[in-house]
């Protein structure tokens, strides 16, 4: 039996996780869950999964908690909590489903331990990829995709050479605005952001989504889990959102993982990897779904997307500037202080006065990260 923490056990990765594991009950233990506010999710899932130790974010939300479960288990508080959780607790598999920057420290806890890292948080390899993945040589650490379409490129790896790889192909939705025009972006609403086609995700990365940041997010994170060069990254638009993504090979090949949207697949292959199970999921009735289409991203719409790949070629600290900024402006906007037009020009203001460190160390990246949101909230 394996055992699992996940970091952010009420968002949607991590309900899903849930999900996932409740269909396997031989095969998984929960040794410990952490949240950052939502108690009231939390508190089901400890009486049903009976957890050693929960972690809240929030600390004064986390000594009500605590109040009242009246001692059914270890309740620990605060970032320090969450970090002492990765560090200190007994588990096989550590899912990195927590959403944002707060999930690096954590992480890298975990990669020290040389645990089987399931990973879900793209802004861990987004704002220190470099670090990160060479930890993970040095523990051992093994380092498993739960994004779908990280998953699906993880896949058709599979049993291939890596230097017969042409390039690797990333599938987006386009989201809620596909259809609509650069100047319209101006004034739509919170909730049409929020409105996705295909995916029932949290607000942050719905809205990342619909900016299209959340696929320029996902392109860094290839950049540094399947080790190709920039180049040989391309993102072509899918609606449908049945090809996760795909590998091109030298001789021309292309091979794609499909399925019907939803996360608990890629969740499920991550936790039980090498191996598969048997689930009772829906399965995909081609008859049905009748036509898969694709287009070319519009990246003067969607200036997020140029902006990754911009942040990526300037490298060291610009991805954590791009990423720390993106962070508290789609807060501005779900707040209801910016226009979601506004996003990319505030992602792009920071990047340009910000000061880039190359090779940054943890420290670095850490100081780099607290600069850029300060900066951000001082706008106006």
């Amino acid at each position: 039996m394996k055992k699992v923490l996940i970091l952010g056990s009420t968002g949607s990765i991590g309900i899903n996780t849930l999900n996932v594991i409740r269909n396997f009950p031989e095969d998984f233990e929960i040794t410990a869950l952490t949240v950052n506010t939502k108690i009231g999710l939390l508190e089901p899932q400890i009486h049903e999964f009976h957890p050693g130790t929960v972690v809240v974010k929030d600390e004064k939300l986390g000594m009500e908690l605590k109040a009242r479960i009246a001692g059914e288990c270890n309740v620990l508080v605060g970032e320090q909590g969450l970090i002492d959780a990765a560090a200190n607790l007994d588990y096989d598999i550590f899912v990195g489903a927590m959403v944002g920057f707060c999930g690096l420290a954590p992480t890298l806890e975990a990669i020290k331990r040389g645990k089987i890292i399931a990973l879900a948080n793209k802004e861990t390899l987004v704002v220190a990829g470099e670090l990160v993945t060479k930890l993970c040589r040095q523990y051992n650490a093994k380092l498993l995709p739960i994004d779908s379409e990280h998953s699906a490129i993880f896949q058709c790896l599979e049993g291939e050479k890596k230097d017969q790889v042409e390039k690797i192909i990333l599938t987006a939705s386009g989201g809620p605005f596909l259809n609509k025009t650069k100047s319209s972006l101006a004034n739509v609403t919170v909730q049409e952001a929020l409105n996705h086609p295909n995916w029932k995700m949290g607000a942050k990365i719905t809205i990342d989504s619909a900016s299209m940041m959340n696929k320029g997010l996902e392109i860094i994170e290839a950049y540094w889990l399947f080790g190709v060069k920039q180049e040989e990254i391309e993102v072509v638009i899918h609606p449908q959102s049945i090809i996760h993504s795909m590998v091109q090979y030298i001789d021309g090949s292309v091979k794609a993982q499909l399925g019907l949207p939803d996360m608990k697949l890629p969740i499920q292959y991550a936790l039980t990897y090498p191996d598969r199970q048997a689930n009772q999921f829906p399965r995909l009735d081609f008859a049905e779904i009748g036509n898969l289409t694709f287009f070319r991203p519009d990246f003067e719409k969607f200036e997020c997307l140029m902006l990754a790949y911009n942040a990526l070629t300037i490298g060291g600290t610009a991805p954590c500037i791009m990423n720390a900024a993106n962070e508290i402006a789609v807060h501005k906007f779900l707040n209801g202080e910016i226009r979601f037009s506004h996003i990319p020009h505030i992602i792009s203001t920071a990047m340009e006065k910000i000061e880039n460190h190359k090779s940054p160390d943890i420290d670095a990246i850490f100081e780099c990260d607290k600069e850029t949101r300060e900066f951000v909230m001082a706008l106006s």
